[in-house]
């Protein structure tokens, strides 16, 4: 069981966060301590984290922890002096990617990364518009919030977006498959350029996530992402690429999501995993776009970049290298998701199982002919998983696909407690249905 809740604390943090501030679980945890894979709560229970992707190499890591220490205890300014840190980590974060993008500016969140992409956008189309899927989200300020049409009010009324289906092999646009269902998908691209043209509103871009987390880490039927690209840059916008889920070598195959296509994104935003906890965050794009853009609408961040955080970048890039994290990501990977199809097959109430390197979706089902959304299951898998000391979370537009996304050091017998773990809960939920 989980340990009980603090009253007294959670009073408090109604009191001055407010009662829709969110939490975690119906019992949320009061934690205080983490390490590696495994977080630990206020009574000293230990937790096995298979949700959160911002300690990208692990809670606490000690290589990341000295780089930050001991560039906090030498200089921290900003970059508008000299620093061999801030171009260090520039040039090498930059030469992970393919040509053209070869430039970097620095933010403090995704949010703050997605917002300055869509103003690059805007500058350099000279449109508005923007494409973003049906079930978006892409950060909380006000202009990325008007891209969230997942959770987001803002959304609901804005004429400079238009949403595209989510590009789902599983439940597939009308019931198509293989090349059929690509061009379909690729056909509510056109329409959506069409509609912002027969508004009068030129195109900026489109927006996605390569890996389309938020949306459920769907199996994007093959090609459709090519042909959509193509379409946006035809009618003169670019592709802002998202990796602040994916990136960092989480697929295990590529240091990015989006290299898993045949494309080359114009503009890529990135955060969360950058710093491994440290607010750390960018943009990456193609040379020409950033002098364009800062010729005319000088960006500063007083803290973006700063020597502390290129420092902190630095050593998560360390840890990648010399701990083998990208391969880790594919074997590890690949156990974790044959033990989930092996509880597929035992488990009607399993969907789908999606994965991507170190990162796995479970579509939850109460009839899989039907594939009608499990969503109350799906609720009842992650608390009860919760009380077994296992953290996973949940996503998808009907709030039923289970989420796991632990750290990149996750290892086989962290997944044989992760899959223990799961089989019984899902044993016992079956039991109660």
């Amino acid at each position: 069981m989980t340990s009980g809740i603090n009253p007294t604390l959670l009073a408090r943090r109604h009191k001055v966060l407010g009662s829709h501030s969110p939490l975690f679980y119906d019992q949320p945890l009061h934690l205080v301590r983490g390490e590696g894979v495994w977080l630990y709560d206020a009574d000293g229970r230990r937790y096995l984290d298979v949700y959160n992707n911002v300690p990208h190499v692990g809670h606490c890591h000690p290589h990341v922890v000295e780089a930050l220490t001991t560039q906090a205890s030498t200089l921290n300014t900003h970059t508008r002096y000299l620093h061999d840190n801030i171009v260090d980590y520039a040039e090498r974060l930059t030469a992970t990617f393919d040509d053209p993008l070869s430039m970097a500016m620095f933010t403090c969140t995704g949010s703050e990364a997605n917002e300055l992409a869509l103003r690059m956008a805007r500058h350099c189309t000279g449109g508005s518009g923007i494409i973003v899927t049906d079930f978006a989200y892409h950060g909380n300020t006000e202009a990325v919030a008007e891209l969230g049409t997942a959770f987001m009010a803002e959304a609901k009324n804005s004429r400079r977006v238009k949403s595209i289906p989510i590009p789902d092999s599983y439940r597939a646009l009308n019931d198509l498959s293989g090349t059929d269902l690509a061009e379909a998908y690729a056909a509510e691209v056109q329409k959506a350029i069409e509609a912002f043209q027969a508004e009068g509103i030129k195109l900026a871009g489109m927006l996605l996530c390569p890996d389309f987390a938020n949306e459920g880490l769907l199996n994007v039927p093959s090609g459709f992402l090519e042909k959509a690209v193509a379409l946006v840059r035809d009618a003169g916008g670019v592709f802002i690429a998202d990796e602040v889920q994916a990136g960092f070598g989480r697929s295990g195959k590529h240091m990015w999501a989006h290299q898993h296509y045949n494309l080359v994104p114009d503009i890529v935003t990135m955060g969360k995993p950058m710093g491994n906890g440290h607010p750390l965050a960018g943009v990456v794009a193609r040379a020409d776009l950033i002098e364009e853009f800062g010729a005319v609408s000088m960006y500063f961040n007083t803290f973006g970049g700063n020597p502390v955080s290129c420092a902190v970048g630095m050593a998560v890039l360390d840890v990648l290298e010399q701990e083998q994290l990208l391969a880790n990501a594919l074997n590890t990977g690949a156990y974790v998701t044959q033990g989930l199809k092996t509880l597929q097959e035992k488990y009607p109430v399993i969907g789908d199982v999606r994965d991507l390197g170190m990162f796995f979706a479970v579509e939850l089902v109460s009839d899989r002919q039907a594939k009608t959304p499990a969503a109350d299951i799906a609720r009842r898998v992650v608390n009860a998983m919760c009380e077994q000391g296992v953290l996973i979370s949940k996503i998808g537009r009907f709030d039923n696909i289970l989420k796991l996304r632990p750290p990149m050091p996750f290892q086989p017998e962290h997944a044989d407690l992760l899959l223990a773990t799961l089989d019984e809960t899902l044993a016992r939920v079956q039991e109660g249905l």
